[in-house]
Formats: C-alpha cells, sequence, structure tokens
C-alpha cells in the first residue's frame, strides 16, 4: 500500500491534485484544506497517503499531515460517511478542530460540512467520542489538554451550557471553560468560572478584532 508520496506537484484540480514522482502521475483525492497548503504547480510536495483498493478501482487520498489522515480514517468508521464526505468535514473542520468538536458534543460544527445532515452530524459525535483514546500509537493527534468530557464535571458543564446560552458557540465554550478551569482550580464556583470564561472570551474576541 503506499502510505507516502513525495515528488512535484504536476496539476492542482476541485478536489484533486496530480503528484509527478519520478515521473509517474498519481492522482490524489484532497481536502480543500490540503489543496490550499499545497505549493504550486511544479513545485515539490509531499503528501500522507490512505490507498483504497476496490475490485474496479483504486484511489488515493492525499492529507497535508499523519493527524489529518488520522481522523479521515477514523470518520470512515462512521456509518454513513464515506471518502467524499470525509473530506468535505476536513475541508470545513481541521483535524484539531473536529477533534475538539467530537470532544465538546458540537454536532453543529459538523454540519458546515457539504453533505452533513442533523442525524449524520449527531452519529459522528456520538460514535467517534468514545474513539478518540485509541488513535495509533506515537500518534500526534491527541484531543487537547484537559479535555474531558464535560458531562464528568457537573460544573463545568453548567458553565459550558450557560455560554452557549448566551449565544457562544458549544466547542468555543467548552475550550475556554476547560481552559479556565484548569487556570483557577477545579474547585472554582461555577459562576466564577462563567465569569471568567467571559472574560477570556471578550479578550479573545478584542485580539481578533485587532
Amino acid at each position: 500500500m503506499i502510505a507516502k508520496l513525495r515528488g512535484r506537484v504536476d496539476s492542482r484540480g476541485d478536489g484533486e491534485v496530480v503528484l509527478d514522482v519520478a515521473g509517474v502521475g498519481y492522482l490524489v483525492f484532497v481536502s480543500a484544506r490540503t489543496l490550499t497548503v499545497l505549493p504550486g504547480v511544479g513545485e515539490a510536495a509531499e503528501l500522507a497517503i490512505e490507498t483504497h483498493v476496490r475490485e474496479d478501482h483504486i484511489h488515493l487520498y492525499g492529507f497535508s499531515s499523519p493527524a489529518e489522515r488520522e481522523m479521515f480514517r477514523l470518520l470512515l468508521t462512521v456509518q454513513g460517511v464515506g471518502a467524499k464526505v470525509g473530506l468535505a468535514i476536513l475541508s470545513a473542520l481541521s483535524a484539531d478542530e473536529a477533534i475538539s468538536a467530537i470532544v465538546a458534543g458540537d454536532a453543529a460544527s459538523f454540519r458546515r460540512a457539504a453533505g452533513v445532515g442533523p442525524k449524520l452530524a449527531q452519529r459522528v459525535v456520538a460514535e467517534l467520542k468514545d474513539k478518540l483514546p485509541a488513535l495509533s500509537p506515537g500518534s500526534s493527534f491527541q484531543p487537547p489538554t484537559g479535555a474531558a468530557p464535560a458531562s464528568s464535571d457537573p460544573g463545568l458543564g453548567d458553565a459550558i451550557s450557560a455560554l452557549v446560552n448566551l449565544g457562544y458557540g458549544r466547542t468555543e465554550a467548552f475550550t475556554v471553560v476547560n481552559r479556565m478551569a484548569q487556570r483557577l482550580g477545579a474547585a472554582t464556583p461555577v459562576g466564577i468560572l462563567i465569569r471568567e470564561s467571559l472574560k477570556e472570551m471578550a479578550r479573545d474576541a478584542g485580539g481578533s478584532a485587532s
């Protein structure tokens, strides 16, 4: 099986690239995110490859990093997610964003991907939440530090729900609340956790605006 290709970009198209490796052109299907980070035609490039062999074809799927490929493999374990939908999800979300959304139970983030409706988005989150720790040994693809499921701590869950009710995205709320809980301590009252998380979000928004 082909696991990696290194060569020169021969051509680029919508969701695909032809990589010239020692005079042989390999057609590789890629996510929109991977396509944006690839160099121009004629320049050197390297892709992590997932090879799918079927009776009627051999398809190569390329990724800018092993972490993206690992997430693709994980997504394909979900019923209803094929290669096309897997690439669509990775076009809408980076591997790290997908991890955060799964851990936070944020199905809405997956609905940003073409071909992913409410039911499939919920299935992705439900089926993959318990599979994240089972990633291959040595992979850098890990849930964010301290990102235990919010349901394991009612206080964190209450703080996250409060921020979501105020209009913040669930993944954003999950990330900030967990960060503040680590900074302030697990015994921090919910009210203080909410207040400090709101301050943190305001600072983040101010930095983005500038």
